[in-house]
């Protein structure tokens, strides 16, 4: 079984059923959780010394942190809705409780925080939607928490990759702290398949194959990338949506191509 793929377990009396920390992962920055709620089911925590954002994949829910109170918000019933999200970003040192008001299923990412943002609520009229690629390398993105808006240390993006196609690709890393050149980010993939019943492939390789692993992912799985290229593809007949957040010492995203591919782009 591969070390960087994250089964989901039965939910406990908070509903997670991903839960991924620095010290499970075996790195420094990112943690990750998801949560499945029954309508009325609620949840209490504090952010400790991360800032988090979460992130309301599918459901409605209230939100409260401090004299924040968002009140039933979210609108999307299923991810392959493909709308952007309603998400809530929280700064190091919060408390926050999150109540289910449909069934719900809500992400919470963290990163080392500094306290330098306040809590804001981030609405799907926030989110710049964009497209990618072209032919069988066509993506449609969400940004949820990218570089341009304010955070500590957290990146946060959504992606659907239509069946048939790849994503993350041409194969990419960003595990060096060389910029401008490429940054170092450690990062997770959720991913989400339509049908639920179907796989996605995901390829985590350096270029001298110290690691090298390829895995079949199904609905619900997380991947961990503390390093190396990373691509994705869907196999014909289903759709894939994935999660990201990526974290590292600086925030900024910048990658590096797999030379090996980069004639892909550069036609």
């Amino acid at each position: 079984m591969s070390s960087l793929l994250v089964h989901p377990a039965a939910p406990d009396e908070q509903g997670t059923i991903i839960d991924v920390t620095p010290a499970s992962a075996g790195w420094e920055y990112i943690g990750f959780r998801v949560h499945k709620l029954e309508k009325g089911q609620r949840i209490e925590a504090t952010t400790g010394d991360q800032e988090v954002c979460l992130v309301l994949l599918t459901g409605r829910a209230t939100v409260i942190s401090g004299e924040h109170r968002f009140e039933d918000i979210g609108e999307r019933m299923d991810v392959f809705e493909q709308i952007p999200p309603y998400a809530v970003y929280l700064p190091n040192g919060a408390s926050y409780e999150v109540e289910a008001t449909t069934e719900l299923e809500l992400a919470v990412c963290a990163a080392p925080g500094q306290g330098n943002h306040a809590v804001r609520l981030i609405a799907p009229s926030d989110i710049k939607q964009s497209t990618r690629g072209q032919g069988s390398n066509v993506r449609h993105v969400h940004d949820i928490l990218p570089d341009s808006e304010s955070a500590d240390s957290l990146l946060v993006v959504e992606v659907y990759t239509p069946e048939g196609n790849w994503s993350s690709y041409p194969p990419h890393k960003h595990d060096v702290d060389n910029l401008p050149e490429e940054s170092q980010l450690e990062e997770t993939y959720y991913h989400r398949i339509d049908p639920p019943q179907g796989f996605a492939f995901q390829r985590v390789y350096t270029d001298d194959r110290s690691l090298d692993e390829t895995m079949a992912v199904e609905n619900g799985r997380c991947v961990l990338v503390p390093r190396g290229y990373h691509p994705v593809g869907a196999p014909h007949g289903y759709s894939l949506y994935y999660l990201n957040v990526m974290a590292g010492p600086k925030r900024v995203w910048k990658f590096h191509n797999d030379p090996d591919h980069e004639w892909l782009i550069k036609g």
